[in-house]
This record gives structure tokens, C-alpha cells and sequence, in this order.
């Protein structure tokens, strides 16, 4: 029997990762696909009867407010799913580490990967709907937004790996990571448009690299689209490298401990 390089038991650990977490993922509960396809709608139709109540937020310069939800909305799922289930995954997949291939990190990669693919094909399918029933949200430069996508998904990974340890070290520390998602859900921009806040709001905001890289989407779907000054998606395309370095790098440090947890 051949004798399997380093790479090829690597990556056949994770396919066999990612189908365990794939059908754990699926036949978790009786929701399942269902629920990660309601929970954007929900979130804009209720976003939608709170827009009645606050002209100013009614019209958004140089995009439609519901395509403008859409992105925004899917575009932080995809960054706040990265980082709380790959939090988790060390401690759900401690039972496997026995087996002398497997690593903690291999599990966070896995689930961040899996999280990456789930929401993709749901962004996707919301896009294609909508479009379908005639609202502007075909993007005029998809490269953009691939690329502020997967900053997204890179800026999870990277807080995931490192979330991942603390959760494993000290469980209590879910919980406030947890609620931490909550107001960087209103200070990304995904509802609230930056550029209609207080100039000196903007300022303190404009530090937040989700803003950076949903604001760059939206730029990649709506042509005449203006935000606030000095967007770029380099800022949190540096940001997320560097929160992956550090999580490898922890990872890697720390791994007899992750392992004896």
C-alpha cells in the first residue's frame, strides 16, 4: 500500500471533517437549510417595517434599500458565523482528537470553511431571488465583491482561531463573545447607513475593518453607491492576515493544551 504524503493525509482529514460537520450542521435540529435561508429574510422584512417609522433611513444614496440590506446583512453573516462557530469547534470535536492525524486547528479550519460554503449558497440564492423579481442588485464589478466577501469570511477565520482557544481554555468567555456580536451588528453599517451618522461617529467607525470591507461590497454592487471617506478593502485584507498569523501561531503554541481540554 502507498505510503500518503503530509499534504494528502491533511486534506483527507479535513474532507472527512468537513462531511461530519456538513451532516451535524444539516440534521442538527428540524430547521436545518430551512432556517439559514429565513434568518436574512426575517432580519429585512423586519428591518423593512422599521424603515416606516425612520424616514431618514428610507432612502439610501445610490442604492435601494432593500438590495442595500441584502448585502449588508449577508455580507456580516458570513463574518459573525465564521467567528462563532469556529469558536466552538475545538471543544464539539474534542472526542477526535485520539486520532494522532487530527489537530485542534484542523477542526477550526474545517468549520470556518463549511460556515464559508453554507452562506455563500445562500447569498447566492437571495441574489439570483431577488434579481429574479426585478430589484437592482446584479453587481456591476463582481471581483469587488468576491473580494470583500471572502475579507469577510478571512476576518471570522482569523477571530475564530483565536476566539477558539480562549473558548476552549475558559468556557465562560462564549458568552461575552457572544454578545459582542450584537452592537458590532449596528456599528458595521449593515442597517444604518455610516454616511447619514454624525461626522464625528464616522471618525470612531471608520476603525471597524467589517465596515471597511461591506462598504466595498456594496460598492462592487451599486455603481453610483457613495460612503464615507477612506473605505478601502486593503485595511481589512491586512487585518484579517494578521489575525490569522496570530491564531496559527497560538494554535500551534498552545496545542498540548487544546488537546487536554
Amino acid at each position: 500500500m502507498k505510503e500518503r504524503s503530509s499534504i494528502q493525509v491533511t486534506l483527507h482529514v479535513w474532507y472527512a471533517l468537513f462531511m461530519r460537520e456538513a451532516m451535524a450542521r444539516m440534521s442538527g435540529d428540524r430547521f436545518g437549510w430551512t432556517w439559514m435561508l429565513l434568518e436574512p429574510i426575517a432580519h429585512i422584512m423586519i428591518m423593512i417595517a422599521v424603515r416606516e417609522f425612520m424616514g431618514r433611513i428610507r432612502f439610501i444614496p445610490g442604492a435601494d434599500f432593500i438590495p442595500y440590506l441584502i448585502v449588508g446583512l449577508m455580507g456580516f453573516f458570513v463574518f459573525r458565523d465564521a467567528v462563532t462557530r469556529s469558536m466552538s469547534a475545538i471543544n464539539a470535536n474534542s472526542g477526535l482528537f485520539a486520532y494522532r492525524q487530527l489537530h485542534p486547528v484542523d477542526t477550526v479550519i474545517v468549520r470556518a470553511a463549511l460556515e464559508g460554503v453554507l452562506k455563500t449558497t445562500v447569498f447566492l440564492i437571495l441574489v439570483c431571488g431577488a434579481a429574479f423579481i426585478g430589484m437592482n442588485i446584479v453587481p456591476h464589478n463582481p471581483m469587488q465583491v468576491v473580494a470583500g466577501w471572502l475579507t469577510l469570511w478571512c476576518l471570522g477565520f482569523g477571530l475564530g482561531l483565536i476566539f477558539s482557544i480562549a473558548v476552549t481554555l475558559v468556557q465562560e468567555t462564549e458568552k461575552i463573545i457572544r454578545m459582542m456580536m450584537f452592537p458590532l451588528y449596528f456599528l458595521s453599517g449593515v442597517i444604518i447607513p455610516v454616511q447619514l451618522m454624525p461626522y464625528s461617529v464616522q471618525q470612531v467607525l471608520i476603525y471597524n475593518p467589517v465596515l471597511h470591507a461591506l462598504e466595498s461590497m456594496r460598492y462592487g454592487f451599486f455603481p453610483s453607491y457613495r460612503s464615507v471617506q477612506g473605505i478601502e478593502l486593503m485595511y481589512p485584507l491586512a487585518v484579517a492576515l494578521s489575525l490569522i498569523l496570530l491564531g496559527l501561531m497560538l494554535q500551534i503554541r498552545l496545542k498540548t493544551k487544546l488537546m487536554a481540554r
